[in-house]
């Protein structure tokens, strides 16, 4: 045993004898007992005297303090006894590795999972774009549009940017998952559906479109020869000008593409800028309603058609106060009805700040008398070559179409014409060198341009020119002066329309 351990035994041994004295004394013990402190090292001791037993007071008190231990005595009178004392030592220093790994894990963690939130946003961003393509392919595929090398280029364009995440997607989770394997093959099937679609157009329809434009300049060129007298070709009217006696035919759709929103988005419209100053350099702009086909919040520019194909250099800016997809562009403004209000306002388009606002005297708003099949369109700006015009209802006119002349600055009325026809039985409308034209549903198919009124002479009638459409509802119909074309918002689909006039004047 160590000395330091032997003098603490026996100076508990000479304690007890003393207490023994002192108080009530017990019987003696035969065999000598030795006591040692909880905790301390275990060792093995030795010492001599006499056995030694606590008294009921104060020495009860002390032993209760110590572990009795056995011991024995040797040949030569020698006290030995043995204590195994246990390791009770608290582990602070692995509870603090433990506590900084158990951190160190928690950030590792927080960071994958939010990595994982964010490709679950963008699968989710793709996954509609799939539909999208899917969509347009299938529409395709029923060969009912004409479709040209510029489409297919664009659909190429998408997929590649969906394959290039899908790689991304892969090596970030360090393999691959069922979601993103399957996003793989779908993008894979895309892929060579649009060659195999694009390599017979190629074939087919683009050398059969090339060999009758053929045919028909043989023709003509027959037809020519057969008379002497060369019949009189009136040219087309110059674009911007009005010598010409009205609208008499209209083109099959072009379909442009979706709306870069997607296809949810089956509100809004879209058009070209005119400007009577530079009429060759109108942009384009396209401004889908938020899904509840009320709300104007987002809407974006283009300086060419290719941009706008490619969605490639667009200029997406925010306003918070349209409403309905009765929009305009007039020399690069933007015309819109304010949220809940019958007050029209002007934005400009180059700072996408309000220039002027008007209240437009007794229009109907809030849907009180908006057109057929489309809600919140009760006040609807139009643009011809004679300026901008807005189309709306009154009480007082009984829900039957107002044409109003407005100043493009000041937006102030400068001449006010009352129709005959009821606006909610009509689908749309538009001007064309101040004549009005309305548009009602004849099928999930076609409409028909079936109205007109013209404010250069007070005179309104019926027409029939059938109009083909992609999707069930016309959302809003736009006119450009300069390249005579309609921009037509169906479905969410953009698609533009040639118009033709009457070339003699009547």
């Amino acid at each position: 045993m160590r000395p330091g351990l032997s003098f603490l035994l026996a100076l508990l041994f000479f304690l007890g004898q003393a207490a023994g004295d002192l108080g009530d004394a017990g019987p003696p013990i035969p065999s000598p007992s030795f006591s040692t402190f909880p905790g301390v090292d275990s060792g093995s001791s030795s010492m001599s005297g006499s056995s030694y037993n606590g008294s009921s007071g104060s020495r009860g008190s002390v032993s209760q303090l110590f572990s009795n231990v056995t011991g024995s005595v040797d040949d030569r009178g020698t006290c030995q006894c043995s204590v195994f004392l246990p390791d009770t030592t608290f582990p602070v220093d692995r509870v603090e590795r433990l506590e900084f790994t158990a951190h160190v894990l928690s950030q590792k963690f927080e960071k994958e999972l939010s990595k994982v939130k964010e490709y679950v946003k963008l699968i989710s961003v793709y996954e509609k774009k799939l539909l999208n393509l899917t969509v347009r392919i299938e529409i395709m595929e029923k060969d009912t549009i004409s479709y040209t090398e510029l489409d297919f280029e664009l659909i190429k364009v998408e997929v590649k940017e969906m394959a290039k995440l899908v790689v991304q997607l892969k090596e970030s989770f360090g393999g691959s998952s069922e979601i993103v394997d399957q996003l793989e093959v779908e993008i894979r099937n895309i892929t060579l559906l649009v060659e195999k679609l694009e390599t017979l157009d190629k074939n087919n329809v683009l050398a059969i479109r090339r060999e009758i434009v053929a045919l028909k300049t043989k023709l003509k060129e027959c037809e020519a020869s057969k008379s002497q007298n060369t019949p009189v070709v009136h040219p087309s009217p110059a674009p911007g000008s009005c010598a010409h006696g009205g609208v008499v035919n209209i083109s099959k759709p072009s379909v442009v593409q979706l709306n870069w929103r997607g296809f949810s988005y089956r509100y809004g419209a879209w058009g070209r800028d005119y400007s009577p100053q530079h009429p060759n350099k109108g942009l384009y702009w396209v401004a889908p309603l938020n899904t509840d086909g009320r709300l104007l919040e987002y809407y974006r520019l283009y300086n060419t058609l290719d941009d706008l194909l490619l969605y490639a250099n667009a200029r997406e800016l925010r306003i918070t106060y349209g409403q309905g997809s009765g929009t305009a562009v007039y020399n690069n403004n933007m015309y819109i009805n304010m949220y809940n209000t019958r007050n029209i306002a002007r934005v400009n388009l180059t700072t996408n700040t309000i220039a002027v606002t008007q209240t437009l005297p007794n229009a109907a708003y809030n849907n009180r008398f908006s057109y057929a099949n489309v809600a919140w369109q009760d006040i609807d700006f139009a643009v011809d070559e004679n300026g901008l015009w807005v189309i709306y209802s009154t009480e007082a006119s009984t829900g039957n179409m107002v044409i109003s002349k407005l100043n493009d600055t000041t937006l102030q009325v400068l001449n006010t014409w009352y129709t005959k026809q009821y606006k909610p039985s009509a689908s749309n409308a538009f001007m064309v060198c101040g004549v009005l034209y309305a548009t009602r549903t004849l099928n999930t198919r076609t409409e028909e341009i079936f109205y007109y009124y013209d404010t250069n002479t007070g005179k309104e009638g019926k027409l029939d020119i059938v109009v083909q459409k992609m999707q069930e509802n016309v959302q809003s119909i736009n006119y450009n002066p300069f390249d005579r074309k309609l921009y037509v918002y169906n479905n969410g689909y953009l698609l533009n329309y040639d118009l033709f006039v009457l070339q003699n004047p009547q």
